[in-house]
């Protein structure tokens, strides 16, 4: 079978044109609206486009074009077959003619255009008569959509006072139409409201401004812009939008003081710092255009000063320095406010500042009394008499009533008892000797009072320095070990000494030595003078003897440059030594330390045997003595209770047997650790020696008895007392006597007990 192409004729636009009468031998509807035939080609489909006008309001379906084969003889044999985009729904087509239809209303900004494919097959044989071919519909273009400000409303800033032509923002507006055909998506821009102060670009929507504004006057405005297709022309679409445009401040005002003076008061008890009051200058601009600073002009700014309070901007004046009513009554200070920060284009209209006068009264006030200075120094030599005069000091009562001042030393009793003030003049004295070298200064603290008001009190310090007077004569800083050996060489070098001096010398201090007058025919040593404060002491021949003469003494004169000038003679002491080659000190030390002590080498090794011989017997004593308490106190398996009963006078003897119940005695048998016990012969002793001096009742016993009770009770380990009998006092008239051993003894030697042993006691110690 042969390929046919399809071609397409040109779709006329005009809705009057009506359809071929061809088609109408074909039972096809009558159409009033534009078409396009397709005609046979050879070698294949050709397809082209079809048109059709968007939003058209359809009452019946309207006539889009049609597809025709060359081999269709009319005859109703021929099929034609329609696929693709809105196939069947949006678009039909006769399957006997081929004419296509559109049957609802198209919009261009929903879709353009549609793809669809065509085909002609046989109605018996349903087979294709021509190969498919594809094909496009368009959507046609017209002015439905108007313009629309997609980033509205807008809102921008500019600085106020700018000048004409400058751009504020741009606006922009869009367009549902077809850019490319007609004119239905121009826009033209025009201003609504805003003007005479802005205007925009007709093209662009830049918005410029027109005359200038000031942000004091206005600070916002509002601006309407449209935007109207078909480039402005009548029967266009517009829309509009919003931009609301801020003026910025910038620093075009100066401070202005509402006020040319302003009056204020000060007390003149005010302390140093006190507020006096407050101005302020008052700006139209805002922020830091607004922020300025006061300064106070000539002399009056060493006695007020101003501050600027950074949130409020108001200038806060203080007082800089203590006023006096006697003196001064009134001030009028000239105060400037400046901008801080200044814009250069407007300098030239002048300097962006203001001036005021501010008058200031000082209220009179009980003051204090005032001292002539602030702190008084005074001077006073070492060793000045009792009552010598030392300085005065002087107040005076600032107010008009002059009254009286009493002068008084702050309570310290160490300063009082060194100096005295009378309360009348203020002079100071001296009341007992003073010494630079204890104390070089000494600070005071002196009161003025006033006599008519006690409550008005000032304070100063007085500063005391005690002049230097030489009254001390130099001496050796420290105490010098010379050793000297007896191989030695005349002109040997043996020590390097030096002085100090207590005293302060203003020249700096200078000391001579020499050999003192006793020492001066002393054919063994020589002290040589170093001119530095120093001096060298030198052997003065050849060779020295231990045994001859273990130690020299050498005095030495020291003088100094005071005025006048003070010695004193110091002795050094020089220890011969049996140096080796090497001439070691320290076995010339441990000689000379020997000899200190008086003893030989022979007789020191006898001395050390000697204590160690007493050391070895101590031991022994103290081994003998712990074994002895280990034999008389083995450990038994029975239980011994102790029974301590306090009496307050003599006992009964022998027949006393009501004093303790001795079945307390009896008790169950008592493992006990064996503890050592202590020793209280010697307490006792003493206690015994007290009791002929104190009565039965001192407390004395009382505090030994209860103690001893605490210990017996808390110690599970001691001897086997069977009673503690405890008599305070030694009592009288008894016909056997005292029994108390306590006095029988003067040392401390061991009593002989073992006569006891004949009526059946016990022997513990």
């Amino acid at each position: 079978m042969n390929c046919y192409a399809w071609l397409s004729l040109l779709l006329t636009l005009s809705h009057l044109w009506p359809c071929l009468p061809s088609m109408q031998n074909h039972n096809t509807h009558k159409m009033n609206h534009p078409f396009a035939t397709l005609q046979r080609v050879k070698r294949g489909w050709v397809w082209s486009q079809f048109f059709v006008l968007e939003e058209q309001i359809l009452k019946e379906p309207l006539c889009v074009g049609q597809l025709k084969s060359d081999s269709d003889k009319h005859d109703g044999t021929f099929k034609y077959i329609l696929t693709g985009d809105g196939a069947g729904s949006i678009f039909t087509i006769d399957e006997y003619t081929g004419t296509i239809h559109v049957t609802q209303k198209l919009d261009r900004e929903e879709k353009p255009f549609y793809t669809l494919r065509a085909q002609a097959i046989n109605r018996n044989t349903q087979l294709p008569v021509e190969p498919e071919s594809e094909f496009i519909i368009k959507v046609q273009d017209i002015n439905d959509q108007e313009p629309k400000f997609l980033d509205g409303p807008y809102e921008a800033t500019v600085p106020e006072m700018s000048p004409e032509g400058t751009s504020v923002i741009q606006v922009t507006a869009t367009d549902g139409d077809d850019p490319a055909y007609g004119n239905s998506a121009r826009l033209l821009y025009s201003i609504l409201q805003g003007q005479p102060y802005f205007s925009v670009e007709p093209k662009t929507g830049v918005i410029r401004i027109s005359s200038q504004m000031d942000r004091e006057t206005k600070e916002q405005y509002f601006v309407i812009i449209q935007a109207k297709d078909m480039v402005g022309q009548m029967g266009g679409f517009s829309g509009t939008t919003t931009v609301t445009i801020n003026l910025s401040d910038i620093n075009d005002n100066k401070p202005i003081f509402q006020q040319k003076f302003y009056y204020m008061n000060i007390s003149e008890a005010a302390p140093v710092g006190s507020t006096i009051g407050k101005i302020m200058a008052e700006d139209s601009d805002i922020g830091e255009n607004a922020a300025m600073n006061y300064v106070i002009e000539g002399e009056e700014s060493l006695v007020f000063d101003i501050i600027t309070n950074n949130e409020t901007q108001e200038g806060i004046v203080i007082l800089k320095e203590r006023v006096d009513f006697e003196s001064k009554r009134r001030y009028s200070i000239r105060v400037k406010a400046i901008n801080r920060q200044m814009d250069d284009h407007f300098m030239k209209e002048g300097p962006f500042e203001d001036t005021t006068i501010i008058k200031i009264s000082v209220e009179d006030a009980d003051e204090p009394p005032v001292f002539t200075s602030q702190n008084y120094v005074m001077e006073i030599p070492e060793g000045a008499t009792n009552g010598s005069f030392v300085g005065a000091i002087t107040a005076r009562d600032p107010d008009n009533a002059n009254s009286p001042i009493r002068y008084s030393i702050v309570h310290s009793t160490y300063l009082k008892r060194l100096f005295s003030i009378n309360a009348h003049s203020g002079t100071i004295i001296i009341n007992k000797l003073l010494d630079r070298e204890t104390a070089a200064w000494h600070n005071i603290t002196v009161t003025a009072t006033e006599m008519r008001n006690p409550e008005q009190v000032s304070e100063v310090t007085v500063y005391i320095q005690v002049l230097d007077v030489n009254d001390h004569a130099p001496e050796f800083p420290k105490h010098y070990e010379i050793y000297v050996c007896e191989n030695a060489r005349s002109g040997q070098l043996i020590q390097t000494i030096s002085a100090v001096d207590k005293d302060d010398s203003v020249e700096g201090h200078h000391f001579y030595f020499t050999l003192a007058r006793e020492a001066t025919n002393n054919s063994n040593f020589t002290v040589r003078d170093n001119q530095d404060n120093t001096a060298g002491i030198f052997t003065a021949k050849n060779g020295f003897s231990r045994q001859e003469q273990f130690a020299f003494f050498l005095p030495v004169l020291i003088v100094d440059n005071g005025t006048p000038s003070l010695t004193s003679t110091n002795t050094l002491t020089v220890s011969v030594c049996d140096c080796d080659t090497e001439a070691s000190a320290q076995s010339c030390r441990f000689g000379a330390f020997m000899f200190s002590m008086g003893l030989s080498i022979e007789a020191l090794v006898g001395v050390l045997a000697c204590i160690l011989v007493i050391l070895v017997f101590f031991l022994a004593m103290l081994v003998l003595r712990q074994r002895r308490k280990q034999s008389l106190f083995p450990d038994k398996p029975e239980e011994f209770r102790e029974n301590i009963v306090r009496y307050d006078d003599e006992g009964g003897g022998e027949e006393d047997t009501e004093a303790f119940d001795i079945s307390t005695l009896r008790t169950r048998t008592v493992m006990r650790e064996h503890k050592s016990r202590r020793n209280i012969t010697t307490e006792i002793q003493s206690l015994y020696r007290q009791s002929l001096q104190v009565g039965p009742d001192s407390a004395v016993f009382r505090e030994f008895i209860l103690e001893k009770l605490k210990e017996a009770n808390a110690d599970p380990t001691a001897p086997p007392y069977d009673s503690l009998q405890t008599y305070a006092f030694e009592g009288t008239g008894s016909l056997a006597g005292s029994l108390s051993s306590l006095g029988s003894s003067i040392s401390h030697v061991d009593e002989n007990y073992d006569y006891l042993t004949d009526g059946g006691w016990t022997l513990n110690n």
